[in-house]
């Protein structure tokens, strides 16, 4: 890889020795357990930065999208989630097309180019009312109808659709992979240990790592580009959050569709399980987002801001390039306690770390260039809004 050493950085010779390796030749999984145990936070964070200025030297990107909760139904019970409803609640969603439209075209307003779909888990596996609400717009699974909006959306507005819908098939992969440009399914963590009694995962069997390993497998032998990543400090340690990464690290490697890896601190929310849990030290979560960087050199790795509104910009110096969807429109309805920051005040933050802020699609630069996707519309809409370089153009979001 030949980045700088950063034999200067540390006194203790061990690790100095075992950080410059990786920084040369890659790392091993002891040797993440082992920098992660061991290596100080300056060090670490030092390192996880020359190696993204290194292998990302460029702008960091975010994307600009609109957030579509088609369906917040879940057959799934996380311990530590908001985002699923019951029926009868006041902030239940059950968008009919024209609320989906009208969602997308206000996002073309504000020059959104991301159509960001979310649902729960298989929802009409678990409730009537899903069901009902599917048969009642002519269809029998949530999939079924993604791809119904996906196409409205692509027609009406140009928008891109990326979906977040939890685990898929192969089967149902193939049934929105002409409508979509990319997919999301969090790993969240490889321990099985957290699917056990007591566990933020014990009643959410599509949170089982078999079942989410499955998911990015799936798209990997389909070539779509998929986004992926880590949920921090829900009681796993740190072995278990370097395994995690190696995890997504070796589908990569195997696959090559791994477009990105969000790392998303947890926060406690009121009225959930896991509401007097505490939650990550700012401190635990940077060295888990410099070892992301370290662990897998040339991957895209995002932090969401919104999370951490008073100190993201650190994130930038821990290796980081890119800020995740942003909306301008729209709330993240899976994390509502956190408002987006103005996409103003990201950029002089951004700058302020001397780094520019540039819009990119929900399918990175890379993965357009790689052949991944060959719809023709979407090829098509994708001409009219990207640069050269495969980002937005700056006169699109500007116009």
């Amino acid at each position: 890889m030949g980045h700088p050493s950063v034999l200067h950085l540390l006194a203790n010779p061990a690790v100095t020795e075992m950080l410059n390796r990786t920084m040369e030749s890659g790392i091993t999984k002891a040797d993440g357990h082992k920098l992660v145990a061991e290596c100080p936070t300056d060090t670490l964070v030092a390192a996880a930065g020359r190696i993204r200025d290194s292998t990302r030297p460029g702008a960091v990107t975010y994307s600009r999208k609109v957030f579509i909760n088609l369906i917040n139904l879940c057959r799934d019970t996380c311990t530590y989630c908001t985002y699923k409803k019951e029926p009868g609640e006041p902030m239940l969603s059950l968008l009919e097309p024209t609320q989906v439209l009208a969602l997308a075209e206000a996002g073309k307003k504000y020059r959104c180019t991301e159509a960001l779909f979310v649902t729960g888990e298989r929802p009409e596996q678990k409730y009537g009312q899903a069901r009902a609400w599917l048969s009642s717009l002519g269809h029998s699974s949530t999939v079924e109808y993604i791809r119904e909006m996906s196409e409205l959306v692509i027609e009406k507005t140009g928008l891109l659709p990326h979906t977040n819908a939890g685990s898929l098939t192969r089967k149902e992969m193939i049934i929105l992979k002409d409508s979509n440009v990319s997919f999301g399914a969090m790993l969240e963590t490889s321990s099985e240990r957290l699917t056990g009694k007591g566990m933020p995962h014990e009643d959410a069997p599509s949170k089982n790592p078999k079942v989410r390993i499955k998911t990015l497998e799936s798209a990997g032998e389909l070539g779509i580009p998929m986004t992926t990543g880590l949920l921090v400090g829900i009681g796993e340690t740190q072995e278990e959050l370097v395994d995690s990464l190696f995890v997504i690290k070796k589908l990569h490697e195997k696959y090559g569709n791994i477009q990105e890896v969000i790392m998303q601190n947890f926060a406690p929310k009121p009225q959930t399980g896991m509401a007097q849990f505490p939650q990550p030290s700012s401190e635990y979560f940077l060295r888990a987002v410099a070892m992301t960087r370290i662990i897998m050199p040339n991957m895209n790795v995002q932090v969401p801001p919104n999370l951490n509104p008073d100190i993201f910009g650190r994130y930038i110096d821990a290796g980081i390039n890119d800020w995740g969807g942003i909306s301008p429109v729209t709330i993240d309805h899976v994390n509502p306690e956190f408002p987006w920051p103005p996409i103003e005040s990201v950029k002089k933050v951004t700058e302020g770390r001397g780094r520019r802020l540039r819009a990119r699609l929900p399918v990175y630069p890379e993965f357009l260039k790689g052949g991944f996707i060959t719809s023709g519309r979407l090829l098509q809409q994708i001409s009219l809004i990207a640069d050269n370089s495969g980002l937005v153009r700056d006169d699109y979001i500007n116009d």
